[in-house]
């Protein structure tokens, strides 16, 4: 425009001076005179102005005409709307052209009516002035938001379409972020309701860089919510029944939304009956009445109650209820000692682990019951001040010792199953409620058992006889080795003092060793018995002969001996010399020394002499001593 002005200037200088009426017009009516100006014979030298006259212009032209070089947007009047485009008349030396897609928006659009626009492209191939309303309301609403931001002020907004973690709300035609926690105060779970609504918004964050807008409807909310929440809380008074709307749910209560403010009913204050979770009671947005049971001293903690508006269920329990009726309930608790048993809404008794079978050896209760099974049982204590009630399932069934000696008389034999085992014996059951002890001496006749996990298993069956019956105390003496013959009576006569047996040695042990004659019999042989004839001893796993020396039934204790073996040929062999010395001497009428000097001889090979020494020394013993000395002592014997 500048140069445009420039170059008429120049050709003014040239042209012949206008008339002065010319310059009282366009002083009197400007706007007419701008409109009516003909720039085409101005700019080919057949409108001559003088300077005066241009500079005037030149105002004229400043003061009406819109600067096209400016981003700016201005505000145009549509002149003229065609099938593709409407013709806007921005004040510019020409009017701009604008696609009808940049108005889809307002199908209404009509001429005369008013436009902000932006001058996109100053000239296009045909010298038309290019707008853009689209570009001018983005500007502008930028504009918008950043002041709304600024001031906090509230914006309609229109949600277009959900999006990964919120929904896209278009506002002042910029597409905006609301996340999903910032929609309401409480959890969204569906956000579809709230796609195509117009509604308030307050712009909580821009992002300049990426141009990003984030707005909230929470923050409207929590505003409103926080004087709310302020009037509340100076009316909250312990005691006080209010409405409210179930906010959360989790696994030790559940939240509840009083208007504004939120209070907690813990999971025990939910129901008089026991619950496993709060969903059993209560579902998310369900309004319920609730009463208030404690709070802090700031308010900001509110402790509610949902059971405390129903009479307490012990109060409510009939008066014929009563010590000794039956009753059936549902098992809602298992510990060691016992089970809960709920007989009704909120009353629940007690049955001891003792209470449920006869068998004085006590059991865990998950061996009787398990949760959620239906038993029936009987009144045993019932407390109502303290709300107390114990109960029993076996008194339902006779007790079995009341016929117990006609059922297991003294030496009767039966099948039980191992239910324990102490460090002296084995608990069997015989039948639910008898249950018998088999001390461990009496759980084999031959095997030496230091704890009778050694011999048997938990659920083992047993074969018992019964040894001993205490009625007064409860308590069964069984036994198990006496359901057989005890071997040690055969092994008395077959492995008798002074037998002989064949065996190996199985182990060298303290002071000796073990050989096994069988299965039952484990003998031990002290280290001098282990000796051979010619002096070594017997190794591990060497075959010899053994010679039992001690046998005892009673403490199931064999001692044999390999030395013997020998030791008793050479007995036997002075045994034999002696004799057969006594006869020869008989027959020869020998003198009382010649016999002596023979048993000396005799008796110095049993002790281990040497035999020469003997005779050496018996020789010059017999010529000291004569026979005359002799014959006397002979006669006299």
């Amino acid at each position: 425009m500048a140069e445009k002005a420039k170059q008429a200037e120049v050709e003014a200088t040239d042209a012949p001076t206008v008339e002065a009426p010319v310059v009282s017009e366009a002083k009197a009516n400007p706007e007419k005179f701008l409109k009516d100006f003909n720039w085409h014979n101005y700019q080919e030298g057949i409108d001559e102005v003088d300077d005066k006259q241009l500079k005037e212009f030149e105002k004229l032209v400043a003061a009406n005409f819109v600067d096209t070089l400016d981003d700016e947007v201005v505000e145009g009047t549509v002149v003229h709307i065609s099938d593709r485009d409407a013709i806007i008349d921005i004040n510019a030396k020409s009017e701009g052209v604008i696609s009808l897609n940049e108005f889809r928006y307002n199908p209404g659009l009509k001429v005369g009516d008013k436009v902000e626009v932006l001058i996109d492209v100053r000239e296009d191939a045909t010298g038309q002035l290019v707008l853009s309303h689209r570009k001018a309301r983005v500007i502008q609403a930028w504009d918008r938001v950043n002041k709304a931001h600024e001031t906090g002020e509230i914006v309609n907004g229109f949600v277009k379409c959900r999006t990964k973690g919120g929904m896209i709300v278009d506002v002042f035609g910029i597409e905006a972020f609301l996340p999903g926690s910032q929609i309401d105060v409480k959890p969204i779970r569906d956000y579809d309701q709230y796609v195509n609504k117009t509604m308030e918004f307050k712009v909580v964050k821009i992002n300049h860089e990426f141009k990003n807008v984030v707005v909230s409807h929470k923050a409207l909310i929590e505003a409103d919510i926080e004087e709310q929440k302020k009037e509340i809380i100076g009316q909250l008074e312990k005691g006080q029944v209010l409405e409210g709307i179930v906010k959360n749910i989790t696994s030790y209560g559940v939240f509840i939304d009083l208007g504004g403010v939120d209070g907690l009913v813990h999971i025990t204050d939910l129901s008089w009956s026991r619950i496993n979770h709060p969903n059993e009671i209560v579902e998310l947005d369900q309004k319920l009445n609730v009463v208030i049971l404690d709070f802090d001293e700031n308010k900001s903690r509110i402790q509610l109650g949902l059971k405390q508006l129903s009479k307490h269920p012990w109060e409510a329990l009939a008066d014929t209820v009563k010590v000794g009726d039956k009753v059936k309930g549902k098992v809602v608790v298992i510990a060691d000692y016992g089970a809960f048993i709920e007989v009704a809404d909120g009353v629940e008794g007690l049955i001891h682990v003792s209470e449920m079978s006869w068998s004085t050896h006590l059991r865990s209760a998950q061996d009787f019951v398990s949760v959620g099974d239906v038993v029936e049982a009987q009144i045993l204590t019932l407390d109502r001040e303290d709300r107390k009630m114990s109960l029993g399932i076996k008194q339902l069934s006779a007790d079995p010792w009341t016929d117990i000696t006609g059922k297991y008389p003294l030496g009767s034999k039966h099948t039980g199953i191992v239910r324990n085992f102490t460090n002296f014996g084995v608990f069997v059951e015989l039948e639910e409620g008898i249950e018998g002890l088999i001390y461990i001496s009496d759980l084999s006749w031959t095997k030496k058992i230091k704890h009778p996990s050694e011999f048997c298993a938990v659920g083992d069956k047993l074969d018992v006889v019964v040894l001993e019956l205490d009625v007064e105390g409860r308590k069964l003496s069984l036994g198990h080795k006496q359901t057989t013959s005890n071997p040690w009576d055969k092994y008395e006569t077959e492995f008798a003092l002074e037998t002989v047996h064949k065996a190996a040695i199985s182990e060298i042990v303290d002071k000796g060793a073990t050989i096994e004659f069988n299965e039952d019999i484990v003998a031990f042989v002290p280290s001098r018995h282990l000796e051979k004839e010619d002096g070594s001893k017997l190794k591990k796993g060497e075959e010899a002969e053994f010679k039992i020396i001690e046998f005892n039934k009673e403490f199931k204790r064999v001692v044999a001996s390999h030395t013997a073996i020998f030791k008793a040929e050479e007995v036997a062999n002075v045994k034999a010399a002696v004799k057969k010395a006594a006869t020869a001497a008989a027959e020869a009428k020998p003198t009382l020394g010649d016999a002596n000097d023979a048993l000396q001889a005799l008796k110095d090979k049993m002790d281990g002499k040497p035999a020469k020494a003997t005779k050496a020394k018996a020789k010059p013993k017999a010529k000291a001593k004569p026979k005359a000395k002799a014959e006397p002592k002979a006669e006299k014997e």
